[in-house]
């Protein structure tokens, strides 16, 4: 995926929204060394730099200043004065992504910069020269206040310690074990502490813990037929469940990574909407923080419990040749990440657009057909963003990577989340 925007096209006010949105999964796609907890992070804060760069200019939405944890001192505009607002949007997401992403490659910034000049140049005719400067001011100003704000959640260039090689693991029957089946060369789990970091909505960091089934390899138990599901599953699996397995494993190597999957689920429903520049600006909002709370509840609960994955008990305890489909990622099971923050992402579309809405998933169209696996990456479509989130768990079920508990539990708990990020006073009381 590539920005395409040029200097010979008109621009509206929604376009400029549309056209960060798509950058910022350009960014995520070609930044290396990032991973599916790190992007979901900064699509939290890109997104909600965009909404506060711009929310002062509609009176029917309220500022998230004041709302979030630790987020009290936004800056405020001068209400005597003018501003433009997309030239506000346009300078604050090119401040945080350079900020969010300062990693990234020395091309990749000249994109960015490139991308802020041409919405520029378009936006500041016919303005006077202060209200130019005071716009782009505001932008970066709001940028720059949440990039300092989120240096305390304790993910802040988490890129730089993705593995912690001084963890000790629990040992304990059923704990996850580092797999022989990899995604990863490390033997050490991924960010084991990012459940500790800050959650966007303060009621995300309360949520009841989830329930798992005790330990037991006996035969016939509920604890063995999970593991044997997942068996008889890769026994039997269809060319057409191969396909989703593969088309939702978007490793951070390859793609924008999953929660960048959900980031780009919204610039499709917004693409098939009559939306304002503000309505853009809250989708991507809400979407980030929902998907950045789910991975940090995830996180939590992945090393709370520290669960094994299928190919450890498996070939243990049913079928000692065994190995899944797809390779297992370097963290520990329950609950499944991408169910959760796939069903977080689907509750805020259906939340913002309803629960009907049908498109195309063209995020790997063209990638080389997966010779190993005997297998091409096809489009996909959907009825409901809920269809979308279901075929996302289920496709790591199919992969051998979870079992339907993780799935089903975070697919639960994605829902609760999002609620609480929707719950926030986005609107004005009388305009509800």
């Amino acid at each position: 995926m590539a920005c395409t925007t040029t200097e010979q096209a008109k621009l509206s006010d929604k376009d400029v929204a549309m056209e960060w949105a798509n950058m910022t999964l350009f960014i995520t796609r070609y930044t290396p060394s990032n991973s599916p907890t790190f992007a979901s992070r900064a699509f939290g804060y890109i997104g909600l730099t965009m909404y506060e760069s711009i929310v002062p200019g509609f009176e029917e939405s309220n500022s998230m200043n004041g709302q979030l944890k630790g987020l009290e001192s936004l800056p405020k505009i001068d209400p005597s004065k003018d501003y433009n607002w997309a030239l506000s949007l346009n300078a604050g997401q090119s401040e945080i992504l350079k900020k969010i992403y300062v990693q990234t490659s020395d091309e990749n910034i000249q994109k960015i910069d490139s991308l802020e000049q041409v919405v520029f140049n378009q936006f500041q005719q016919g303005i006077d020269n202060e209200t130019v400067l005071r716009s782009v001011a505001f932008g970066k100003s709001v940028a720059n206040t949440i990039f300092e704000w989120s240096k305390t959640d304790g993910g802040h260039r988490g890129y730089l310690h993705n593995f912690d090689k001084t963890m000790v693991h629990p040992d304990r029957p059923g704990s996850w074990k580092p797999p022989l089946f990899a995604q990863s060369f490390s033997h050490h789990p991924l960010h084991p502490h990012w459940g500790e970091n800050r959650t966007f909505a303060s009621m995300n960091e309360t949520i009841a813990d989830p329930q798992i089934i005790p330990y037991d390899t006996t035969p016939g138990s509920p604890y063995y037929k999970q593991f044997e599901n997942v068996y008889t599953k890769d026994l039997e699996l269809t060319q057409l469940e191969k396909e989703a397995a593969i088309w939702w494993g978007d490793d951070p190597d390859v793609s924008f990574t999953p929660p960048g999957h959900s980031y780009y689920f919204a610039t499709l429903a917004l693409d098939g909407h009559d939306s304002t520049m503000i309505e853009c600006a809250q989708v991507f909002a809400q979407v980030g923080m929902a998907v950045a709370d789910a991975f940090i509840n995830c996180w939590k609960w992945k090393y709370q419990f520290f669960t094994e994955r299928p190919n450890t008990f498996i070939p243990k305890y049913i079928d000692e040749e065994w190995e899944s489909f797809w390779p297992d990622p370097p963290f520990p099971s329950f609950p499944s990440g991408h169910a959760i923050q796939a069903a977080a992402a689907a509750t805020i579309l259906e939340h913002n657009f309803g629960k009907e809405f049908t498109f195309i998933d063209r995020a790997h169209e063209g990638r080389e057909r997966d010779e190993l696996k005997e297998t091409d990456f096809v489009i996909r479509s959907f009825d409901t963003f809920w269809e979308a989130a279901q075929e996302t768990a289920d496709s790591r079920f199919y992969g051998g990577i979870h079992t339907q508990l993780d799935n089903e539990v975070g697919l639960e708990k994605g829902i609760e989340i999002a609620k609480n990020v929707y719950a926030l006073e986005w609107k004005k009381a009388d305009e509800k």
